[in-house]
This record gives C-alpha cells, sequence and structure tokens, in this order.
C-alpha cells in the first residue's frame, strides 16, 4: 500500500510535464538543485555553530608553577 510503484512514477512525471512543461523543466531542475545546496550549507553551518569551541591553551600542556 505504501510502496511507490513504477506507474505511479510515470503518472507523476506526466503530470509534471503537463504543469510546467518541457521546456521550464530543465530551469525548474536547476532551481530546486540550488535551493538544496543553499540548504545543506546552511545545515552545516548551523552544526558547526552548535558545537563546543575548543580552548586555544591547554591546561595539560602549559607549564606548571
Amino acid at each position: 500500500m505504501g510502496m511507490l510503484k513504477p506507474w505511479h512514477i510515470i503518472v507523476l512525471v506526466v503530470v509534471v510535464l503537463l504543469l510546467f512543461g518541457a521546456k521550464r523543466l530543465p530551469d525548474l531542475a536547476r532551481s530546486v538543485g540550488q535551493s538544496l545546496k543553499i540548504f545543506k550549507s546552511e545545515v552545516k553551518d548551523l552544526r558547526d555553530d552548535d558545537k563546543p569551541a575548543e580552548p586555544a591553551v591547554k591546561d595539560d600542556d602549559a607549564p606548571k608553577a
């Protein structure tokens, strides 16, 4: 019931072609690809911001008086 069958994909492709036309489809795909690239880079930046900053000098390496 929840499986995607080959004829589902064919119907989906036909509907997309009817809605957008064959001429606009490459531009649409390019736009979606660029949007996904931007989204992935923003998610990566957010993950990098969540990581704790490492101290510049570790206390174990510093000479003790």
